[in-house]
């Protein structure tokens, strides 16, 4: 009889537990999730988190509510502390650069290399193949959940002065560039003067010609409305690609259940390519509606010929080949055979 009882009490408790195990688990979630992104919504960047956000608030019923903090709020502004505060939990989950995230993961300067992707066949065999999946285990180890990627774009160059279409027309030009030793190197190798500078300084700084020009993807470009402070030269060069990456804090992702953190990196996924697509809107086949569009608002844009963009190539090799070694020399061949090997 007493075994009967004992044998029943523990059916009973283990039902209870099974019936409360799920609230627990969701006792566990925080009200609010916060999401950091560089760039707002009116860029392809903070779509991107938008609609990353939107899908799994939709598919987790609300349990996982993502609010997106634009223009690294987060941290004051500061780009290139986004990694370091995701990783200690100060950010929840972000839509990364891997520009930003360089400093602290030497790896991701794989993609501010000079002149690497000639064109996006050559970046989609890189982040979809084995040296994107190498990148995320490099970014596992360092301590994030990577589940998806996105991009800025291309940067292509801007300025006040005049078409750009060999190395020397570059010579003495102040240009604003991003806090990236990469990023001076490669210009001073070309023969301008690069600046670094916040975005914020950036604007201002060019509308009263203290800057000549800077280097952005032209989604920047077109909402930022540059051709209104003075830039007025639009050299396409594809000279960089810069990726972005869906992440999320490790601390995090290990509160949620198994079938959430699914949910989670399916919508990572769907929205990355959603992101993609919309960063390339205009780009894309001959045509490329957008630089028509540029053009409307008295901007000469130049596109490079083949043998043009060499010349840039050339002179950059030296800062590739400096490079390689802090990157990764295996990183750096594997990625470039990857590129050759493009359809």
């Amino acid at each position: 009889m007493q075994l009967r009882t004992f044998l029943a009490t523990a059916v009973a408790a283990a039902a209870a537990l099974a019936f409360t195990a799920a609230p627990a688990a969701a006792q566990n979630y925080k009200s609010e999730y916060r999401m950091s992104l560089v760039l707002g919504t009116a860029f392809p960047w903070g779509k991107g988190g938008e609609l990353w956000a939107n899908k799994v608030r939709e598919r987790t019923q609300g349990r996982i509510n993502i609010k997106l903090y634009p223009g690294v709020s987060l941290i004051q502004g500061d780009q290139t502390r986004e990694f370091s505060a995701l990783r200690q939990g100060v950010i929840d989950m972000a839509v990364g650069s891997t520009i930003n995230w360089s400093p602290q993961v030497k790896a991701l300067n794989l993609f501010s290399l000079p002149f690497l992707f000639p064109d996006y066949a050559a970046v989609d065999a890189v982040t979809q193949g084995e040296v994107g999946k190498s990148l995320f285990q490099t970014l596992e180890k360092a301590g994030v959940v990577p589940l998806a990627w996105g991009e800025n774009g291309y940067r292509e160059i801007s300025n006040s002065k005049r078409p750009i279409k060999s190395p020397a027309d570059l010579k003495g030009m102040k240009i604003r560039v991003v806090g990236s030793p990469l990023f001076l190197d490669t210009f001073t190798a070309l023969g301008a003067n690069p600046t670094q500078m916040s975005w914020a300084d950036a604007q201002p700084a060019m509308a009263s010609g203290a800057v000549d020009g800077q280097e952005n993807p032209l989604s920047v470009y077109m909402a930022a409305k540059l051709y209104t402070v003075a830039q007025k030269h639009v050299t396409m060069w594809n000279y960089m690609n810069d990726p972005l990456v869906f992440v999320v804090n490790k601390d995090i992702w290990n509160s949620w259940t198994p079938a959430d953190r699914e949910i989670v990196k399916q919508a990572a996924i769907e929205a990355g390519k959603e992101e993609i697509a919309i960063a390339r809107k205009g780009l894309e086949g001959a045509d490329k509606p957008l630089l028509k569009e540029i053009a409307g608002h008295g901007v000469t844009v130049t596109q490079l010929t083949p043998e043009e963009r060499q010349a840039f190539v050339q002179a950059t090799r030296p800062v590739v080949e400096k490079w390689k070694g802090q990157i990764g020399a295996d990183l750096v061949n594997a990625a470039e055979k990857a590129v050759a090997a493009r359809k």
